[in-house]
């Protein structure tokens, strides 16, 4: 039944939810093919994925890890991705450049909604995929149930390539449904042939003939057969699964027990089978054939202790030899990856993942080639950062090597964003939640030598004026021998509609305050608003100069500038100070089954829903539409998350300024600017 393949690799990611158990399926898969003799455990800190510090201390993978084996004549590099949503711009990244992948699940029908996400980027960049539902000896729900709540959160039809045979809650083997043969699982051996069990004959036909008219939806020869009760050979069902598994038109899934290996050699024979061959899915990313220039795509940028930068690229083009200059930039060196061991080998193929050294100002998403190239190739769009924090380092000194340090994070991971923030001046990291920043200051810290302190960021507060007031008046005199200062003013202040900002105009009469000291009087004015007298910059204020005099000698821009501020300062108290707030638009997405709950939390963070409607391309998802204060969204994502299975995410703009409610202005002033 084994065909003859085409190329000799295949690249697979594991994708799939946190504690899914994809680390121990790329140990069980390693195991079973030889490329280790011993299996690691996530709970030991022992395994090839999840090498690095931050991933052993927490027991999650945080990054992509890549491990290459063989099996029979082909070479799979397999991706071991991260399954915690604040790390999923690593898991699409990766994806972007392999063949196929295999999602792993758990058998708990509660807990499928997490997979919504994934499957619809997988869909959306049409990259075949399987399904591996792991864990089968913790099964406590009908294997056909399972199927149903997996086929409700995907575009893409879900066919049964095996049927599990259980014994209570223990898988003991599976029936391939292609074959209508029955196995037996042996620990650490391959499943034996054995009677198909009559008791499952009923339940497996249900599977079986679900599986045969899904393949015929795309396959008119097969439906014919299926409509004249003709048993369709073995080879034709073979190879429409590997074609509606290729076009992303079908998702095969199995069911196992990775930690015990169970299900683990027939999935791998699945894949050697059936999954696309390099050049399939480099024209289904647009590259044609016929040209042999290199063509490269980086997945993932690591910064290693021991040898510096390394770029994980997949070659989709031509070859890539030691010392080939990609985007002006020449390889140090090309590794073939099995977690932290690096294979160093003198050139890579098109169709392999392999990691080049020392690609210097490369970044992950870059496309490379020796020439000029028209970026055809896709890339994962980078996810908006929804979770902040001010970081300020320990030491004072190492300031100076913030940006640089920083700069290195980002090319490590691009979902992290920085910022100096112009109003409230602290370095703001971003990113997607709290691990995601704790881990990325777990390496400033041990890569860089950069420890840092962080806080909450500043809410931007601003403040302006409800009431107009006249002729404030200014005088600045100062005599201290010589010549003195002297300057005065007479200013009309009054508040504007809100967006409309400051404006500063003089209406002068017969030269009282001279033409070159007017630009001064603005500057004090100027100075004044960015500082008022709440604290905060002020906005939405008209100040006109009326009247003033001056004195021949004594008088210049210096003195008018003071004599400004201090016009500021007394008329700003008489036009009621008040405090505004950022009103972000806010949009939610979530599975519809958690509206109710998104609009609870929403109204209860004073917020102001606009509305709400189902998603267009996203069965069963709405978005809200929502205006929320700044105020309320430090920590709104995590909220956000816990009432949506982790799965609700939001796109956020600013929108307006917006006045404080009164009693929470005086908190907000008692507390220094803090709610």
């Amino acid at each position: 039944m084994t065909e003859k393949v085409k190329s000799g690799s295949r690249n697979v990611a594991i994708v799939g939810p946190y504690l899914s158990g994809k680390t121990t399926l790329l140990e069980s898969l390693l195991f079973v093919t030889g490329a280790i003799t011993r299996k690691g455990s996530v709970k030991d800190g022992n395994t090839v994925g999840d090498y690095a510090p931050e991933a052993r201390e927490r027991k999650m993978s945080v990054e992509v890890g890549a491990a290459c084996t063989e099996y029979n004549d082909l070479r799979f590099t397999f991706i071991d991705c991260p399954g915690s949503v604040e790390f999923c711009q690593e898991t699409y990244n990766a994806l972007m450049g392999v063949d196929a992948a295999i999602v792993v699940c758990e058998p708990i029908n509660d807990r499928v909604q997490t997979l919504a996400p994934l499957f619809k980027f997988l869909d959306d960049q049409e990259i075949p995929h399987l399904v591996f539902v792991n864990k089968m000896d913790r099964a406590n729900i009908h294997v056909l149930d399972t199927l149903h709540a997996l086929k409700a959160v995907s575009s893409r039809p879900l066919v049964a390539h095996q049927y599990p045979i259980l014994r209570g809650e223990e898988l003991t083997g599976f029936i391939d449904l292609v074959t209508e043969q029955a196995y037996q699982y042996h620990s650490g051996a391959p499943a034996d042939p054995i009677p198909f069990p009559e008791h499952l004959k009923e339940e497996e036909h249900i599977a079986r003939v679900e599986m045969l008219e899904a393949l015929a939806n795309f396959d008119d020869h097969l439906l014919e057969e299926l409509l004249e009760d003709i048993e369709p050979e073995q080879e034709e069902i073979l190879k429409d699964l590997k074609l509606e598994l290729g076009a992303d038109l079908v998702v095969p899934v199995f069911f196992g027990v990775a930690e015990q290996d169970y299900g683990v050699r027939p999935l791998l024979e699945a894949l050697y089978r059936e999954a696309p061959e390099p050049e399939v899915t480099a024209q289904r990313r647009g590259i044609k054939a016929g040209n042999n220039n290199p063509i490269a795509q980086v997945l993932k940028t690591f910064y290693t202790p021991q040898g510096g930068k390394l770029s994980l690229v997949r070659v989709w083009q031509g070859k890539i030899k030691d010392g080939t200059v990609l985007n002006n930039v020449r390889a140090g060196g090309i590794y073939r990856l099995c977690g932290q061991q690096q294979n160093s080998i003198m050139c890579a193929e098109a169709g392999e993942i392999v990691a080049l050294s020392r690609m210097e100002g490369i970044k992950t998403g870059d496309i490379l080639t020796t020439d000029s190239f028209e970026e055809i190739l896709a890339k994962a769009k980078v996810v908006e950062p929804v979770y902040a924090l001010a970081i300020i380092p320990e030491k004072r000194n190492d300031e100076v090597k913030l940006s640089g340090a920083i700069t290195k994070l980002l090319e490590e991971d691009p979902s992290l964003m920085w910022e100096q923030h112009g109003d409230t001046h602290e370095v703001i990291l971003w990113g997607q939640g709290e691990i995601h920043l704790q881990v990325a200051l777990d390496r400033l810290r041990r890569k860089y030598n950069l420890p840092m302190t962080t806080r909450l960021p500043q809410v931007p507060y601003k403040e302006t004026i409800k009431k107009q007031t006249n002729a404030v008046h200014g005088r600045y005199k100062h005599q201290s021998g010589g010549h003195g200062q002297f300057g005065d003013v007479f200013l009309d202040i009054k508040p504007l509609t809100r967006g409309e900002g400051f404006a500063f105009k003089e209406t002068i009469v017969g030269g009282v305050v001279p033409k070159q000291y007017i630009p001064g009087v603005e500057m004090g004015v100027r100075e004044f608003l960015a500082h008022g007298p709440l604290g905060f910059p002020v906005v939405d204020v008209a100040v006109t100069l009326t009247n003033g005099s001056y004195h021949n000698v004594d008088s210049s821009e210096q003195a008018f500038k003071q004599a400004a501020r201090l016009a500021m300062q007394t008329g700003m108290l008489q036009c009621e100070p008040a405090l505004l707030e950022p009103i972000l638009r806010v949009q939610v997405s979530t599975p519809n089954q958690f509206t109710a709950r998104v609009l609870q939390i929403v109204s209860g963070r004073r917020g102001q829903i606009l509305g709400y409607e189902g998603i267009e391309d996203w069965h069963g998802w709405d978005c809200i539409v929502a205006y929320l204060p700044q105020a309320e969204m430090q920590s709104f994502i995590i909220e956000l998350r816990s009432q949506t299975l982790g799965v609700g995410s939001f796109h956020w703009d600013f929108d307006h300024l917006q006045e404080v409610p009164e009693k929470l202005t005086e908190r907000i002033l008692a507390n220094g600017g803090h709610k």
